[in-house]
């Protein structure tokens, strides 16, 4: 085989795969845009997960996951809680604190000092009853309501947004709220 024709093969390989990803994936590389401005006053107090990216750090959680978050001073307190199958509570806590210029929808999260993540506001309704958060990579998503249970147009309305920031739509999977923690 020639040098020309393993270089055709390969270029027709490339084009190949690329017409073959799935919906959004072709996005996953784009740099990633938040909402302009996050009132973290407002934005304080109960979420309820109602869909995620399955994630290492969230594995025991199986039902009723849970964020509160309050302000104190510069930073954010948070504390995540859900349910385990054994029935009982998983509590963790940590601190955000905002990246500057961000318009405070860039947060950096830290469980374990001194690592953070990113917590970044991808889609926040005005009411602030529903939003999409997410980081730069795509591995981790989540979508977060003020009540236990979310109108399910709301719901496909906030995954249609995930994959149009080139999340992988599927991936997502549903928490249940059986047994709201509050």
């Amino acid at each position: 085989m020639t040098l020309l024709s393993k270089l055709t093969g390969a270029l027709l390989a490339v084009c190949a795969s690329a017409i073959a990803l799935p919906a959004g994936a072709a996005d996953a590389e784009a740099p990633l845009p938040t909402v302009a401005q996050v009132d973290l006053a407002r934005y304080a107090g109960a979420w309820y997960e109602i869909a995620l990216l399955p994630n290492r750090f969230q594995k025991q959680c199986v039902a009723d996951t849970q964020a509160r978050y309050r302000l104190d001073g510069e930073r954010v307190e948070v504390v995540n809680r859900c349910r385990k199958a054994s029935g009982e509570v998983d509590r963790t806590a940590g601190h955000a604190k905002t990246v500057e210029g961000s318009g405070n929808a860039k947060l950096r999260v830290t469980f374990f000092w001194p690592f953070y993540g990113n917590y970044w506001v991808l889609d926040l309704d005005p009411d602030y009853q529903q939003v999409l958060v997410g980081e730069p990579s795509r591995k981790y998503g989540w979508i977060l309501s003020r009540t236990p249970q979310m109108d399910e147009a709301k719901l496909q309305a906030l995954l249609d947004k995930a994959e149009s920031l080139g999340y992988q739509r599927a991936a997502f999977q549903r928490t249940p709220q059986t047994q709201p923690l509050d």
